[in-house]
């Protein structure tokens, strides 16, 4: 497996840590992140999908595999919490040492 942007690793190791503000702060200040169709802007979007969908769930994310392609990361992870469960592939744009895209689609 490819080794993954620093911001992608911290992306998993904020969210097992339940670290909110370090999650938060992983992303560019015009961040956008989508979740099967719902999108959320900025770090006030991050830190709402982070609370309704993610540490707020107490995820916890193992990586499976990792692809770089053409400027996007495609990030496979096992998710495990009291949300989502199960693998499932995320698509990230990386801006210097933050995220300024993610992905979840269907």
């Amino acid at each position: 497996m490819t080794e993954i942007p620093a911001a992608i690793q911290r992306f998993i190791d904020t969210t097992n840590a339940a670290d909110s503000d370090a999650f938060v702060a992983n992303f560019t200040d015009d961040a956008y992140l989508e979740d099967w169709g719902r999108g959320f802007h900025g770090h006030d979007g991050a830190r709402s999908w982070d609370a309704s969908d993610n540490i707020g769930k107490r995820s916890h994310f193992a990586l499976v595999d990792a692809e770089q392609q053409g400027d996007d990361w495609i990030v496979t992870v096992t998710v495990t919490g009291d949300g989502y469960n199960g693998t499932s592939p995320i698509r990230f744009t990386v801006d210097g040492d933050r995220i300024s895209r993610m992905l979840i689609t269907p």
